[in-house]
């Protein structure tokens, strides 16, 4: 392992909390390799760059020669997380998980070096609990210390129901710190019970607690909210070279470093220079192209990220239109149609009140010039090139 305060610094980076740091770092200090854990409960199969702020970190663990223990919550997944939850959540199939988990390691992978991880199913263990068992860990934790949870009181206080199995979540995830004999376990700040729990459910079992480090949940495409498939603000793992593209260069400059902190490897010193280079005057759109580069390497390869490149080069700096711009017929039955109309037609807004918003914005345009007047009416025999946005085109022929 490399030089502890150098490794400690690393391991710092980006991270929201750790409980405690004196730990760690004394844990560190013994120059032995820790059982590093973070669960997943493989409820959608498809990973975005907001899940893989919690593997980047895990990968910085194994190169410092750490065990990295990627547990697949199988079990708990039949249960459903109820944190930052407003309602119940739906409790998935065994074939649901068991091919969604195939799909999360296949994408894991992409960071993590499948030699050095240990893939673990919680159902190795809880479903050995049995029934006695889950009564017997139930009996750890009382109905008021659950009730502490903010999303239960919230929930308790609305009138909204909570399921009994909801309680045994957190001590489920906590078990399974025991059942791992975790040093250091992983998790997002909204977990923050949840890991908590193992801590608490290790002591009483005589082991060492484990060091809880929280990773911040990283904001999508919009900077606002976290990032999220319901909100349409993300970038998927598995999304196209140019489209990955398009969606960071879309970032503003301020995330732009949110992103470099949490999904970059490059080193600190690095990014510090990128910063000094553009206070300096650089232009941070180069920078931003760097970060695209470097993510879309990690997922596709290096041939794609400079074909991904060239073809944001070839539509927005020269103006070209991508070549697979689609070519629709729109038929109408007066003869006409309004514009916002038209572009939700087109599969380039999902509604007639986003095409507003976005000729509002200035974000829409015909044949590269800005639509400006929200009302405009499109006559039928007219063929167009329209666009929303950086990314979305299509050349429309209306009939």
């Amino acid at each position: 392992m490399s030089d502890v305060s150098q490794a400690f610094a690393e391991i710092k980076r980006g991270a929201e909390e750790i409980l405690l740091e004196d730990e760690l770092l004394e844990k560190l200090k013994k120059g032995k390799p820790l059982k590093i854990k973070a669960g997943f409960d493989p409820t959608a199969p498809d990973l975005h760059f907001g899940h893989t702020v919690l593997i980047n970190k895990l990968r910085q663990f194994q190169q410092e020669g750490h065990e990295v223990i990627f547990l697949i919550g199988d079990f708990t997944g039949m249960i459903g997380d109820p944190s930052g939850k407003n309602v119940t959540r739906k409790p998935l199939s065994r074939a649901d998980v068991l091919a969604n988990a195939e799909t999360y390691k296949e994408q894991v992978f992409k960071i993590l070096d499948p030699v050095k991880t240990t893939v673990a199913f919680n159902s190795t263990w809880m479903e050995k609990l049995g029934a006695a068992g889950m009564l017997k860990l139930a009996s750890r934790q009382t109905v008021a210390r659950m009730m502490e949870r903010d999303d239960f009181k919230k929930r308790y206080a609305g009138g909204q129901a909570i399921a009994i199995h909801e309680f045994m979540y957190p001590l489920v995830q906590g078990w399974d710190s025991v059942a791992l004999e975790a040093d250091v376990e992983l998790g997002g700040t909204d977990q923050k019970f949840n890991l908590l729990m193992g801590r608490e459910l290790q002591k009483s079992e005589g082991q060492r607690p484990q060091t809880v480090l929280m990773m911040p949940l990283l904001e999508g495409l919009d900077g606002v909210q976290k990032m999220s498939k319901s909100l349409n603000n993300y970038i998927g793992i598995t999304d196209a070279p140019n489209d990955m593209f398009g969606k960071i260069m879309s970032i503003s400059d301020d995330l732009m470093w949110r992103y470099y902190e949490l999904l970059s490897f490059k080193p600190i010193e690095i990014i510090n220079g990128y910063k000094a280079a553009i206070a300096a005057g650089s232009n941070p759109r180069d920078v931003k192209i760097d970060l695209a580069k470097e993510l879309i390497e990690r997922f596709h390869d290096t041939a794609a990220a400079e074909a991904a490149h060239q073809e944001f080069i070839n539509r927005f700096q020269k103006g070209a239109l991508p070549d697979d711009m689609p070519e629709l017929d729109i038929a109408t039955e007066t003869g006409e149609i309004a514009i916002a109309n038209l572009l939700k037609e087109a599969g380039l807004v999902a509604s007639t009140s986003e095409a507003m918003r976005m000729i509002k914005q200035g974000a829409a345009k015909i044949e590269g010039e800005k639509i400006t007047d929200n009302k405009l009416i499109i006559k039928a025999g007219s063929t167009a090139v329209y666009q929303v946005g950086k990314r979305k085109f299509a050349q429309v022929t209306l009939k």
